[in-house]
């Protein structure tokens, strides 16, 4: 297991992701601050287009995902751009980590620094904007989004392979503001023309928002989401993983 995962590593990209104060400042405050701007011109008993969901819940669930969206996605491809520049992938290569242990602590690490954007925005709705669920549907959206966000945590791994230095920030913001719009993380989906809505279902940001929007209606996430979700994971860390690999033979 510890040739697969090296938790060491893993408690390391923790400790440097929280000493970050304005990293995560503005992954924890600003999906609430998003949030409390949009739902202040919703009304509380406005619905989602064809759904019995309310705009208020909608929007809850949304940026909640988009906070561990930004959380695990802007994190982790720019602090390996940055890695890469400094030469500690040349360092980890001396090591018996295999490029999947590498990928997968990068994963981890960024998933676990999650959970204070996810539950600040459940505590922003339920306090200022009073959404009310069951107790078991709060404890059900957070594991929801939780795990939902390993997919862009992968996704962040390998875009940090692929930019250098310079070049992955606006790499980064264009697929993060792309997925996040064209998901439907912003706006319901079922308001965009039908060729868009066509094309956001596939993405992951639209099954990942739908992972907690089934939890908040009462019922399971969808089986055709979850198969989405884990074929984009499987994706994203086949090719951080390769991408690893590739960086280090030149090393």
């Amino acid at each position: 297991m510890n040739q697969l995962l090296s938790w060491p590593l893993v408690r390391l990209e923790v400790t440097r992701t929280l000493r970050n104060k304005k990293f995560m400042f503005f992954s924890v405050i600003y999906p609430s601050v998003i949030y409390l701007l949009i739902s202040s011109t919703r009304n509380t008993t406005d619905t989602v287009p064809g759904s019995d969901l309310t705009l208020q819940g909608f929007f809850m669930v949304s940026m909640a995902s988009f906070g561990a969206l930004t959380a695990v996605l802007m994190g982790n491809s720019e602090r390996i751009a940055k890695e890469r520049e400094k030469g500690w992938v040349r360092q980890l290569r001396l090591t018996a980590l295999p490029g999947r242990g590498y990928v997968l602590a990068k994963i981890a690490g960024a998933a676990m620094v999650t959970l204070p954007c996810i539950v600040v925005v459940f505590l922003v709705a339920a306090t200022v904007k009073h959404v009310r669920v069951d107790a078991w549907q709060w404890f059900a959206l957070t594991g929801v989004i939780w795990a939902g966000s390993l997919v862009f945590a992968a996704l962040g791994v390998a875009i940090g392979y692929v930019a250098g230095g310079d070049a992955v920030r606006p790499i980064t913001m264009i697929i993060y503001f792309g997925l996040s719009i064209l998901g439907g993380l912003w706006m319901p989906s079922t308001t965009f023309p039908q060729w868009l809505q066509d094309i956001s279902r596939w993405l992951p940001t639209h099954a990942y928002a739908a992972l907690g929007q089934a939890v908040e209606t009462g019922g399971a996430p969808h089986a055709r989401d979850i198969a989405v979700l884990c074929a984009y994971f499987l994706l994203f860390t086949g090719g951080a993983a390769w991408l690893y690999r590739k960086d280090t033979s030149k090393a």
